[in-house]
């Protein structure tokens, strides 16, 4: 039986083990574990990447957000509008500092809804995290206007949108500050946990590398009580390689999209339209339907992984009881969280199988005799 997986990070292993193998030996033989000349050119490369002032490597997205928000001076009390649609670090991040996070509900794209942004400012609201969901940028026009006016920070979650743009800016770039996670699911991956913030504020940007690395600012000085956030070397070294060839990764998976598009049957199912405002890196491939955890079931059984991204909506987890929402209260997310299914897109699986598995979502529908 056919099996394609929704991931296959083995075989992205089988294809540069020869040059990471001398990559990590290197590391390993120079004894620098933590900080350097790897951490300081992996950041290099991602300000020329994305044509920003600074990058501060971290140890994680979500420790992106977190000194993203205290970089900015928002804690405790600030309220945080974000969607409720994310991966549960988004709001988490808010939470951790013990600002409050509020919720407005997206668009049929699955990207948060800049009108909702609008009714739900008031005047304790600090900060918009708009979460850049699927490598989709949301309306970044729109949501900067709308931050203008009412005099507050914007906080890009880019965790899985690197490479993506909109009206031509990168994501990460489009707002005071950009978050990115190096996760081993992402398109730029790291071999572990890892992240980056980025920024063209200088006393932002300094502020988070004090941070990172317990508020140092010199060997024997303390300014604040910080962190630890470090990225390790060994996964810049890893980030360093695999960077370089980000461009292909992001190329491949945008083939494979397009394929998608072509020979999936429209009549049964959703996918946001592309227009030019949009480059989309396709971190995954989300269609919407009916009867998706019968999809799913069909495909498993027909030797194709999916996945879902995210089949509880944040506001509606255990950890956001006392936050005030309820069932109903963000009705498209709502709606999605039923509808929504990942199909395999890494760089990895070829036309021959996009093919088959357009083919089988097509035919679960035929058989079963929806028009």
């Amino acid at each position: 039986m056919t099996n394609i997986s929704y991931v296959d990070l083995s075989n992205h292993w089988k294809h540069e083990k020869q040059e990471l193998l001398e990559i990590i030996d290197e590391v390993m033989s120079n004894g620098i574990f933590v900080g350097g000349a790897i951490i300081e050119e992996f950041e290099k490369k991602v300000v020329d990447y994305l044509g920003v002032k600074h990058c501060v490597a971290l140890n994680s997205g979500t420790d992106a957000l977190v000194c993203a928000m205290i970089g900015f001076n928002i804690g405790p009390g600030d309220e945080v509008i974000t969607p409720p649609n994310s991966f549960i670090a988004s709001t988490a991040a808010i939470a951790h500092i013990r600002a409050i996070p509020v919720f407005a509900d997206v668009l049929p794209d699955q990207t948060i809804d800049p009108e909702k942004i609008r009714m739900a400012i008031t005047d304790k609201t600090k900060a918009i995290m708009p979460v850049h969901l699927t490598g989709r940028m949301c309306r970044m026009d729109e949501i900067n206007a709308i931050a203008k006016e009412y005099g507050l920070v914007v906080i890009e979650d880019a965790a899985q949108s690197i490479g993506s743009r909109f009206n031509g800016v990168m994501s990460g770039a489009a707002s005071d500050i950009g978050c990115f996670s190096t996760h081993p699911l992402k398109n730029l991956n790291a071999c572990g946990d890892g992240g980056f913030a980025v920024t063209n504020d200088d006393a932002v940007a300094a502020k988070i590398k004090s941070m990172r690395n317990h508020g140092l600012v010199d060997r024997n000085t303390v300014e604040e009580f910080g962190y630890v956030s470090r990225m390790d070397t060994i996964q810049a070294a890893i980030l360093n390689y695999r960077i370089d060839h980000l461009d292909d990764v992001i190329a491949k998976r945008r083939s494979n999209a397009m394929l998608y598009r072509e020979v999936l049957d429209a009549s049964h199912l959703y996918i946001p339209d592309e227009s030019e405002e949009y480059f989309n890196t396709f971190h995954t491939f989300v269609i919407q339907v009916d009867r998706r955890d019968e999809l799913a079931a069909y495909l498993a059984n027909h030797g194709i992984q999916t996945a879902i991204h995210y089949p509880v909506p944040i506001h509606l987890q255990p950890a956001a009881k006392n936050l005030g929402y309820g069932l109903g209260d963000f009705e498209a997310t709502e709606t999605q969280s039923k509808r929504i299914l990942t199909l395999p897109i890494n760089q990895f699986i070829t036309e021959e199988q996009v093919r088959f598995i357009a083919d089988m979502v097509n035919s679960f529908f035929e058989d079963s005799g929806d028009e």
